[in-house]
């Protein structure tokens, strides 16, 4: 696929006009609805697809599909940050017309850290074609790992990350606003704002050693590798704000998950056996998918019971787990 150098200054134009048109619409700190979650997250869906549309249109059918295969697999990803970023905010008691600006700053973070990644993923390809076995064999091992340990959850308090910072810089106990640095008896201490957002950034870098090597299982081209991963990761906002406080429901949703790691690490394992079209892959993905979100959807049919946090702030979907 050949991409000339316009093609990556177009993206990357879009990419920030969107992030200045949602930061613009976010200017004055609120408690984003559900309502406008929802049209945000139709808006990036619509982006995301409308892309890849031009793909099919510039490219062919096969970089296509290999696009959307690579979107729906960072897509179903993120929605485990999304329950890490609930149990985060939880944590930190982060004021719900606060996150939305801890969310996009994290996203903005996400695009360059994956950026990076992803040009390193190229470069050891390029160099070493052995490297996708050992992507492959990762993979594998993650989803088995991601596959036993699905019941248990981070916990804040004893993250490495947040005592370095601590160490680095003090944290004050209570928040000022949306700022995340402030300047107390002459110098400057960080707001647990900042500590929520720097829990926020390892968490993703965390998720994309799984995510960019995952994609790569379905594409060798590093523009359809980081457009797929950008478009979905966009988006990842408004997720958060829809399903953040339905995640309860999602109870087989890791495992299914995990069935998608194992899946694409197999396919990447076979490459020099049997080639795996495209289309079969993103069917399978598709099909784990569905087979997780309706058979959670199914067994928690009856639970309608909220937690508290849910209660009292309906509309914040900051809950507690």
């Amino acid at each position: 696929m050949n991409v000339p150098m316009w093609a990556w200054f177009a993206v990357l134009g879009v990419i920030v006009a969107m992030l200045a048109v949602d930061l613009f619409s976010h200017r004055k700190a609120h408690v984003v609805t559900m309502r406008e979650a929802a049209l945000w997250s139709g808006i990036w869906i619509a982006l995301g697809v409308a892309f890849g549309a031009v793909i099919w249109w510039t490219s062919g059918a096969e970089f296509a599909g290999q696009y959307f295969a690579g979107y729906v697999i960072e897509k179903s990803l993120a929605v485990d940050n999304v329950f890490i970023f609930a149990i985060i905010f939880s944590y930190f008691a982060v004021p719900p017309q606060y996150q939305h600006r801890v969310l996009f700053y994290g996203v903005l973070g996400a695009l360059v850290f994956r950026g990076a990644f992803i040009a390193a993923g190229s470069l050891l390809i390029a160099s070493f074609a052995w490297i996708l076995y050992v992507f492959g064999a990762f993979l594998v091992l993650t989803g088995i790992r991601m596959a036993m340990q699905r019941n248990e959850h981070m916990d804040p308090a004893k993250s490495r990350s947040l005592r370095l910072l601590r160490k680095v810089i003090p944290v004050t106990e209570e928040y000022h606003g949306n700022k995340f640095l402030i300047r107390q008896a002459g110098r400057w201490v960080a707001t647990p704002l900042l500590a929520v957002l720097v829990l926020v950034e390892v968490t993703d870098v965390i998720f994309a050693v799984d995510s960019i090597p995952a994609i790569f299982a379905v594409t060798s081209e590093p523009f359809l590798v980081f457009t797929s991963n950008a478009f979905a990761i966009l988006g990842l906002r408004a997720m958060y704000f829809m399903l953040a406080g339905l995640m309860h429901r999602f109870v087989y949703l890791k495992l299914g998950l995990a069935l998608v790691l194992v899946w694409v690490g197999v396919k990447m394992l076979l490459l020099d056996v049997y080639h795996i079209p495209t289309g079969i892959s993103l069917a399978v993905v598709a099909a784990i998918l569905a087979v997780s979100i309706g058979a959670s959807w199914y067994s928690t049919r009856n639970s309608g019971a909220a937690t508290e946090t849910e209660k009292s702030e309906p509309e914040a979907v900051d809950s507690a787990r």
